[in-house]
This record gives structure tokens, sequence and C-alpha cells, in this order.
């Protein structure tokens, strides 16, 4: 059972919840103000506390403000600030799940520490992909990468994010190479409401995600997409505009949902296009 919040932390309970649905970076206006007179570049990304430099010095020595292990361009203000009063809000955001094909197979066919290797690859380039396309990244389970794209990050075109991170990443594992990929990966991209912040145990565990029905469906779409495709919910697709013209219109059978669901298929055949 969570504690009481004293009347300071509500009210910075509300912002924050104010500022996940609105995507304006409310919760975080008075931060960037002041912290943007700080010296120096690289910042964070939403509320503009610097990295490096004398003004990072300072926020790492005394306010233990550094970047954030959920994403290295955002700072850790948030998310210790989340996980302190067990913060958490319903937010509209886009989602990206990338599976690792085959990776049983994969695994049969080397030692075990070259198919260490080969999942660190997998991890260091999507994971780079998601970072610089200001995801915040959720784990890294066996041979899945997941990030959500929030509104208070990345204003309105949040989706549209997630679909670009979603190409460069068939890109970035060789799928558009002529001898094939080196990780065979396919990828799913949904739009919905979801639930994020801190999830907690009544040993006082507490980890900070995105939950509800919309994750579940990302989840199940990236499981169902071909190796080299990326499977986008209509919903994800009318959201962020997109170009359909060139895509392959899809009904596909989720497992747990009770109804097919359309969705727009890519490949690296159609990204030059798109």
């Amino acid at each position: 059972m969570a504690r009481e919040l004293s009347a300071k932390e509500k009210k910075l309970k509300l912002r924050f919840e104010k500022g996940l649905r609105e995507g304006d970076g409310g919760m975080f206006s008075r931060g960037r103000r002041l912290f943007g007179l700080l010296p120096s570049d690289p910042r964070c990304t939403a509320c503009m506390a610097p990295f490096e430099g004398y003004g990072g010095k300072i926020f790492r020595n005394v306010f233990d403000i550094k970047r954030s292990t959920m994403n290295p361009l955002l700072c850790n203000r948030c998310d210790k600030m989340v996980r302190q009063f067990e913060y958490g809000a319903e937010t509209e955001m886009g989602m990206l799940f990338a599976d690792m094909r085959g990776s049983t197979t994969l695994a049969e066919k080397m030692s075990s520490i070259e198919f260490k290797d080969l999942i660190d690859r997998f991890y260091t380039e999507t994971t780079h992909i998601l970072i610089h396309s200001y995801a915040v990244i959720d784990k890294l389970v066996g041979d899945e990468v997941s990030g959500y794209y929030l509104p208070t990050y990345l204003g309105k075109n949040y989706v549209k994010h997630a679909i670009k991170a979603a190409r460069d990443m068939l890109t970035v594992t060789g799928h558009a190479d002529p001898g094939g990929p080196w990780a065979p990966i396919g990828i799913g991209v949904h739009f919905g409401t979801a639930y994020y912040g801190a999830v907690t145990s009544v040993e006082g565990l507490v980890d900070l995600t995105a939950l509800g029905d919309a994750v579940n469906t990302a989840s199940r779409l990236a499981s169902n997409a071909a190796t080299g495709e990326i499977l986008i919910s209509d919903a994800a697709a009318k959201q962020a505009n997109l170009d359909t013209a060139n895509l392959i219109s899809r009904s596909v059978e989720l497992k747990g949902k009770s109804a097919p669901m359309d969705v727009w298929v890519m490949d690296v055949s159609s990204l030059s296009n798109v």
C-alpha cells in the first residue's frame, strides 16, 4: 500500500501527470528556464540539465542529477522522482517492440560466448537508435528490445519517431544488405493509451514501466512480424499521418485478442518510398 503523499508531493504528482498527458513539457518548464542558463552542452532533452562541463559537475556532485539509465539523452531526475513517490498516469504513447527471429536456432550453431557477442551487438545497435530517437527504453529481455515514445518528450510527432526508429533498425541489422541480415528481426509499432509510471510490490520493490492492452498489442505485433517486417497498427499509421500508398494492408490475428487487427506492412523494399 502506497504511503500518503505530502501536499508538495501531491503537487508534483499532478504536474507529472499533466505533463505526460498534455505532451507540452509542462512538468519541465520551470527547470528548462533555469537549467538552460547554466553551462554546458550536452543536456537533458526534457529539463535542460547539463551533463558535462562546469554545470554538469555541479548537477552530478550537488544534486545527483546525471544521465538516466533508461535513456542517456535524459536525466535521472524524472524517473528518480517517479520511483521515489510511485507516480504514474495514463497517457497516449507510441510503442516499439523488436524481436530477433530464430535466436534458439542461432544459439545452437554458436558457442555461448559467440551468442552473447551477437546479442550484445543487437542490443548496442538497436538501443543506440532508441536513445537517439528519444525513446524511453523499457527493458532488454532475451532477444527483444522495446521503447516508449511519450508526448511530454517529443511533442505531437512522437509516433513518427517510433516509425522512423523501426525503419532504422531494419537498416542497421542488415536487412537491406545483399547477403541478408546479421540479426533477423521483426518489429511492431503501435499507438494507444497505457499506464506509464511506477509499479510496486509489498516488499518495497519499485520499477518504472508501461502497462496495458496497448503495450501488449505492440508486443504481439512484433511477434507476428516476419523477418524484415515492420507491422504498424492502423491507429499508429493514422496518428503519424503515415503515407500508406506503397504499403501492404494486412489483417492479423494476435494471441489473446478477440478480433483481428488491421496493420500496414513495411519492409526494406518500401523504406525509400515512405
